[in-house]
């Protein structure tokens, strides 16, 4: 690749350009946030949700309150990532560019959803409601049949299946470039993403051990390594349908193909392999001291 492209390509974000998005229609220097429904509904309904929850949610000691505390500004974070990702101009750059795209993908699955997952906000969004809702919210959520769904899903190997099927299944050029033109087809792949992200990290936190957690997690960072050097060694466009608009913005589609691959390859890849080895290290530890190798990582 060559860095004279890669610079006008960050040159030409920087300026904000006009392109050309996916309807084919020629836009101002300004560079739009989204205002689709069915992002922001879900989005502001969890902040009240959580907001009102964590008002609501008896804290006895200085100890919980604190750790209230953290995990309120941990889920804060992710939930701030998670909108920045789908909702700032970030989302409409990337219908421009798949370098910017791929962004946006690894903000939601490797960023947001540790986050917020990190945060265990179940309970939090569950005190949001009122008090009928939640009673009865509660009683479902207790059933015999949910509780044996989510403890088979959650499991860590269900859980990293399911993850990398969303990865690669989206990630086909021809279902990828089908996103890309189909709003409603791009909001399932974002939610795809999300829920299954979500799956994994919770699994790997929350209830696996942490060696298989680490495991799971270097397998993960693996096949996704894979994935993108598959993009970004190829020497045909894969994607022609998502580079279409590159060259407004300073790259070949071939370029920006191989810059999405990078993306995928090697930054994503840092974020799994470090988690793994944090999870790998502590579970040596406990290993070390003779504990149970449990998976809690914050104080709770």
């Amino acid at each position: 690749m060559r860095s004279g492209r890669a610079l006008m390509f960050l040159a030409a974000i920087a300026a904000s350009h006009p392109a050309v998005a996916h309807e084919d229609h020629v836009h101002s220097s300004s560079l739009p946030w989204t205002a689709d429904p069915w992002i922001l509904v879900p989005l502001g309904l969890s902040a009240i949700l959580y907001g009102c929850g964590s008002l609501r949610l008896p804290v006895r000691s200085l100890a919980s309150r604190r750790a209230v505390v953290r995990r309120t500004l941990i889920f804060w974070s992710g939930w701030l990532v998670l909108a920045g990702a789908l909702v700032s101009p970030l989302h409409w750059l990337g219908e421009q560019l798949f370098t910017v795209h791929m962004i946006e993908h690894e903000l939601v699955m490797a960023v947001s959803a540790p986050l917020i997952v990190l945060a265990r906000p179940p309970a939090v969004l569950l005190w949001g409601f009122p008090r009928t809702i939640r009673r009865r919210t509660g009683q479902a959520l207790a059933n015999k049949t949910v509780r044996r769904t989510w403890t088979f899903l959650s499991s860590g190997t269900v859980a990293t299946l399911v993850h990398g099927m969303a990865i690669w299944a989206w990630h086909a050029p021809v279902l990828f470039d089908a996103a890309v033109e189909s709003v409603p087809l791009h909001r399932l792949q974002h939610l795809c993403f999300f829920a299954s992200a979500i799956l994994f990290w919770w699994s790997v936190i929350w209830k696996t051990n942490r060696g298989l957690a680490a495991w799971h997690l270097f397998l993960t960072m693996l096949h996704m390594s894979i994935l993108g050097a598959l993009i970004a060694l190829s020497p045909n466009v894969l994607y022609g349908l998502q580079t279409r608009a590159s060259e407004d913005w300073g790259l070949l589609p071939l370029e920006d193909q191989q810059m999405a691959g990078l993306v995928m390859w090697v930054p994503a890849g840092v974020i799994y392999a470090v988690v793994a080895l944090v999870l790998a290290a502590l579970w040596i530890r406990d290993s070390g001291k003779g504990g149970a190798g449990g998976t809690r990582i914050i104080a709770r």
